[in-house]
């Protein structure tokens, strides 16, 4: 399987849109600070035992700091049968809106 990886700006266009979810890697407090709207949050040290959670009927896009962990999460839930997009620089690349 294939996934993509797209720009933090490409993000706004997939914000509320039906059967996307957008998951923020990074842990609980982090993810309180600031993450991108409608995103929720799975840190990725509880990722592995909550995907089973997630529909493969979802398109799903991860983030975390840098981009680094999402892209190994995205590349194995690839594999897995998942559609997956990967946002290239994760949060720190962001420039939109922040929800708290």
């Amino acid at each position: 399987m294939m996934f993509e990886t797209i720009r933090p700006s490409d993000i706004e266009k997939y914000i509320g849109q039906n059967n996307i979810i957008i998951i923020d890697l990074r842990d609980t407090m982090e993810y309180q600070d600031g993450h991108i709207p409608t995103a929720i949050n799975i840190p990725y040290e509880e990722f592995e035992y909550k995907k089973n959670l997630i529909s493969k009927n979802y398109l799903i896009i991860l983030y975390c700091h840098r981009g680094s962990i999402s892209l190994a999460v995205a590349r194995d839930l690839s594999k897995e049968g998942f559609q997956v997009k990967n946002i290239y620089g994760g949060i720190n690349a962001y420039r939109g809106r922040i929800e708290k």
